[in-house]
């Protein structure tokens, strides 16, 4: 299996993944032009995709999906609680690429398992398996739980959410109090400190990478969520480079992770 967030951040969020026979991306954010553009660099031809799966109607995860499945007749998968928020958005998408999923779903060989996230509209994380190979991405959730958490258990790479830093966004005056408190939550987004919180139990499940995903453009920065996650697992005796190693995703193509 491979796996390449081909964007993450507030401007958009695009995740492609891939083992031998299938190829998919997880939400098109991106413009289709774009995406087409970052694909060729990674080697991939845009008719290669067989399916985006949709993890939730807003607009930096979904920008790009309704010319790019038009033009390249690739199949859209989302949750039909999903997809209600997005009949008014997807209206090219032909009936017949309109996939809907409630529970587990294989694309050939590789297992899809959704898990809801609390988040302010019907939205999923993914745990995508073959065999004892597990690769989960966990964005836009305002909080974890048991439940979450279990279902992304055993995963060899992990992207998980570290959207702010609490200081910085309450700090901050460019966004409304509404907004801000929105933000923070437990239908919002995830902070570098419950981020961490989350990182400690899955560097103590398994997982050896996580790339933290989804940062604020405002109200956060890769600098400030590493060394506040960093710290946060150190605390519970967790050394990131030697117990777990994180990185943190980019709105532009970042690195490349293989499961052998």
């Amino acid at each position: 299996m491979r796996v390449i967030n081909l964007a993450s951040g507030s401007d958009g969020n695009s995740t492609y993944l891939e083992n031998d026979n299938v190829k998919i991306l997880l939400d098109n954010g991106l413009s289709s032009t774009e995406t087409v553009k970052r694909l060729s660099l990674i080697g991939i031809s845009p008719d290669e995709i067989d399916a985006i799966i949709i993890s939730h109607e807003h607009s930096d995860h979904i920008k790009g999906v309704d010319v790019f499945s038009s033009k390249y007749n690739i199949p859209v998968y989302a949750n039909e609680g999903v997809w209600l928020g997005l009949e008014n958005k997807l209206k090219k998408v032909s009936l017949v690429n309109r996939k809907m999923f409630d529970g587990s779903f294989n694309l050939k060989e590789l297992i899809v398992d959704p898990v809801e996230l609390p988040h302010d509209v019907k939205c999923f994380g993914f745990s995508f398996s073959q065999e004892d190979k597990k690769i989960s991405i966990l964005t836009d959730l305002g909080h974890t739980n048991d439940k979450i958490l279990s279902s992304v258990k055993g995963s060899r790479v992990v992207y998980l959410e570290a959207n702010y830093d609490k200081k910085l966004l309450m700090s901050g005056t460019k966004y409304p109090l509404s907004l801000k408190i929105r933000i923070d939550g437990p239908n919002g987004h995830l902070s570098n400190k419950a981020s961490g919180e989350a990182v400690e139990y899955l560097a103590q499940t398994g997982t050896r990478q996580i790339i933290l995903s989804h940062l604020s453009r405002e109200n956060n920065a890769p600098n400030l969520a590493y060394s506040t996650i960093s710290e946060e697992i150190k605390s519970a005796g967790i050394i990131e480079g030697k117990d777990i190693k994180i990185d943190v995703a980019s709105p532009s193509i970042g690195a490349m992770f293989r499961l052998k």
